[in-house]
């Protein structure tokens, strides 16, 4: 066989476009749509969340179907799924929109936290091999990140309570009303369940063999991959929300 010509073989190779401006047109689009949903609320939002949530338990099957190797575990596999995703869209459903903008609002900063830290940090890998890209120091980043959201969150719903007073809002009256301290802590200790959902979705992605849950939206794989994070924070939120609630 011939060698290689070594022109052709030092010819620069052309560069990898990057997909950060498909994914962030997509991420836009999915923060439009869902905003619309949320501040359209009722029925428009509920049915929003189950058409979502049926999307995500579709491409949940999808890779149960890769993973189980006989009918009896993919059933199994199917009813974990099905109560998982509709516990956690329920969830969602059940939950006043205040509290569904903290639980949404919470996941994102958990995911950006985690993102940018571990990207400036770097040093040790949780569970390489589930998931590669997770690091000790992304995970303090977005409890770091989760925390501060929920603090400020509470601190402006405290805010609005002090506004009806007889003196209107107060910043002093809503540091008082607001724990800030616990409201932050609990933010924290939820984004280790959003990172825990993440590291089960990988987890479940690893063992059938793909990268993404689906193709659906451009740059971002599939709604699984999108939601991950918020399933489980839903579920803990909103069922401690509905055990909580005045009858």
């Amino acid at each position: 066989m011939a060698d290689a010509d070594p022109a052709v073989a030092a010819q620069p190779q052309p560069a990898k476009r990057s997909d950060l401006p498909l994914r962030l047109a997509s991420a836009v689009v999915m923060l439009a749509v869902a905003g619309l949903a949320v501040w359209r609320g009722g029925v428009a939002l509920d049915a929003f969340i189950a058409a979502v949530g049926l999307v995500v338990f579709g491409e949940y099957v999808r890779l149960v179907a890769r993973i189980a190797p006989d009918p009896a575990r993919m059933v199994a596999g199917v009813i974990t799924g099905a109560v998982y995703i509709g516990w956690g869209a329920l969830a969602l459903i059940v939950m006043p929109t205040p509290l569904l903008v903290a639980v949404m609002g919470l996941v994102i900063c958990t995911d950006t936290g985690a993102y940018f830290t571990g990207r400036a940090l770097g040093g040790p890998k949780i569970a390489p091999r589930i998931s590669p890209s997770k690091t000790w120091s992304g995970l303090a980043g977005g409890m770091a990140a989760a925390g501060l959201w929920t603090g400020l969150f509470t601190l402006g719903g405290a805010w609005l309570i002090s506004g009806l007073g007889p003196t209107g809002p107060s910043l002093a009256e809503a540091l008082h009303i607001a724990n800030l301290g616990v409201a932050a802590l609990a933010g924290a200790v939820l984004a280790v369940a959003a990172q825990a959902g993440d590291f089960y979705e990988s987890w479940l992605k690893r063992r059938a063999g793909v990268k993404d849950s689906s193709r659906l939206i451009p740059g971002h794989g599939g709604f699984f991959d999108r939601v991950d994070g918020l399933l489980p924070v839903a579920i803990i939120v909103g069922t401690a929300w509905a055990l909580g609630a005045p009858a």
